[in-house]
This record gives C-alpha cells, sequence and structure tokens, in this order.
C-alpha cells in the first residue's frame, strides 16, 4: 500500500492548515486561548509554547518527509528536516507532558495526552535509532508511525468540530477524543507498515 499524490496533497494541506490555525498561540495574547483551559494556561506558559512550537513545527516539516523526490535529489535536505522534525516532536512532547497533568477534563484526559507523548517519544526516537544503524526501511516505518501521532493535532480539531457541530457534551468529547486523536491514527500506520513493502513514497 502506498501514500497517493492526492492523499499526500490532502495530508500536507490539512496539515498546513492547522499550523497557520495554531501560529495564533505565537501573538501572546491570552484571548487566543482554549477558553476552558485559559487560566491554567496563563499559569503554565513556558510548556504551553515549548509544546505549541514543538508541535507547529514538527506539523509543518513532517509531510515532505515523505516525498521521494526530496530525499533522491536533495538528501541532504532531507537529512536537516528530519533532524529538525525529531528535535521539534521532542520539544513538543516535553511540553505535552508537562501539560497533561492540568489538562481539561481531569486524569483520563491528562492519561490520553500523556500517553500520546510516551508515544511520540519512543517512536520519533526508534525511527532515530533505525537510521543510524543504517536500517532504512525500518527508519521510513517508525517515522510513519511518528508522523501519524503528529498528525493527532489535526484528527484532534476535526473531532472537536464535529462534536461541537453535533452538539455533544464538550467536557465527555474532549475527554473522549484526548485518547481518539491518536490511537487510531497510530493503529493505522501501524497497519499500513505491517509488511516489507515499500513504504510512503510520492
Amino acid at each position: 500500500m502506498r501514500i497517493t499524490r492526492a492523499g499526500w496533497a490532502v495530508m500536507t494541506v490539512l496539515s498546513l492548515f492547522i499550523v497557520a490555525i495554531s501560529a495564533k498561540y505565537f501573538s501572546f495574547d491570552p484571548s487566543t486561548f482554549f477558553r476552558h483551559q485559559r487560566a491554567t494556561y496563563l499559569s503554565h506558559q513556558l510548556p504551553l509554547y515549548l509544546h505549541v512550537f514543538g508541535a507547529i513545527t514538527a506539523l509543518a516539516v513532517g509531510p515532505w518527509q515523505f516525498s521521494r523526490r526530496l530525499r533522491e535529489r536533495h538528501p541532504r535536505l532531507h537529512r536537516r528536516t528530519g533532524a529538525t522534525y525529531l528535535l521539534a516532536c521532542l520539544v513538543g512532547a516535553i511540553g505535552a507532558l508537562l501539560l497533561a497533568p492540568v489538562a481539561y477534563g481531569g486524569a483520563v484526559t491528562g492519561a490520553g495526552f500523556a500517553c500520546l507523548a510516551v508515544a511520540w517519544l519512543v517512536t520519533g526516537g526508534a525511527g532515530l535509532r533505525a537510521v543510524l544503524d543504517g536500517r532504512v526501511a525500518d527508519h521510513r516505518r517508525w517515522m510513519i508511525r511518528s508522523f501519524a501521532l503528529t498528525f493527532a493535532a489535526v484528527t484532534l480539531r476535526l473531532m472537536l468540530l464535529a462534536a461541537t457541530a453535533s452538539h455533544l457534551d464538550f467536557r465527555t468529547s474532549y475527554t473522549a477524543i484526548a485518547w481518539l486523536c491518536w490511537v487510531p491514527n497510530l493503529l493505522l500506520a501501524c497497519w499500513f507498515t505491517r509488511t516489507r513493502r515499500p513504504v510512503a513514497q510520492v
């Protein structure tokens, strides 16, 4: 199974759209914060900005790592943007782990986001180890799994939009979405990478 050009384009457009929306946090205007967490964010601004900066950077550069043209024609650029992606994941995950205990919705919500952050670190670390060992195919598999977790930033917002449009209880929906925004993504990525066939080239 391969990512089609159309699929890659949709993934990239959605990723960049969320990057543009999330960049509002760097206006440092509290009115742009998630209203249910505004007071919490104001008292936890360092982890908030670590998470936002890391997440939007990973979301912005991640899709380009799946471009075969980039890998073949500009391997040095591919390596540099890959390093940027992994560093961004590290920073974003640290911020997420610091924010998880005070997540809106309580312990179940916080556990969902904390597990997402840990999975983000594990997949990125495994991808880095694989490429350093020269296991390129394994590296690609792990990076697909890593970006599936990064893409949770997109699926979370799409799910929140659907929940709001359906007039569901927001707190309950948010707690469920803390898990649903990434677990299906990861399961799909694991299924997608389950064989030794070539993966994720556009």
